[in-house]
């Protein structure tokens, strides 16, 4: 049974905010090469042993998997399900941008899950896996809006 450890207490109240995203990778260099291929940007290029991408308001890093299971103190098993329950979202600020990412990650080394297309609640989306199967939705969704930097604003 896992034991959670005491931080202690304080005053101060950490704000929630999602700040940066770890993928476990099989193959690092492949999945560096991807994610800069598909447009996002490399930060940090000299740490060693894992790729860093400014993606928004937030960050996204990938990590060898067998790695990150050591660090989290886990048991690793390199079979990795077909679905893991979590999509992570690309939005965009059109279907044209929409048919625009899911070919360029097609052609970065994707497979597409699902073309884009019309969908129930309004907007546009498609899916595809990257080289190492986690589940990218590329969405325009009309009724949240981008800003400038691409953060994604939900309404009240």
């Amino acid at each position: 049974m896992n034991q959670t450890k005491n931080i202690g207490s304080t005053t101060e109240d950490p704000q929630a905010c999602l700040s940066l995203v770890t993928l476990g990778v099989s193959d690092l260099n492949r999945s560096i090469a991807f994610y800069e291929t598909i447009g996002f940007v490399r930060k940090s290029q000299t740490a060693e042993g894992v790729g860093f991408f400014q993606a928004g308001a937030c960050a996204i890093s990938v990590y060898p998997s067998a790695d990150m299971a050591k660090d989290a103190d886990i048991g690793f098993d390199d079979r990795s399900p077909a679905f893991r329950g979590v999509c992570l979202a690309w939005n965009c600020r059109s279907k044209r941008e929409v048919d625009l990412a899911i070919d360029r990650a097609y052609r970065a080394g994707a497979t597409v899950q699902k073309s884009a297309e019309d969908v129930f609640w309004g907007g546009y989306c498609g899916y595809f896996y990257d080289p190492d199967g986690h589940l990218w939705e590329v969405a325009y969704n009309p009724g949240f809006p981008l800003t400038a930097d691409g953060r994604l604003m939900l309404p009240n």
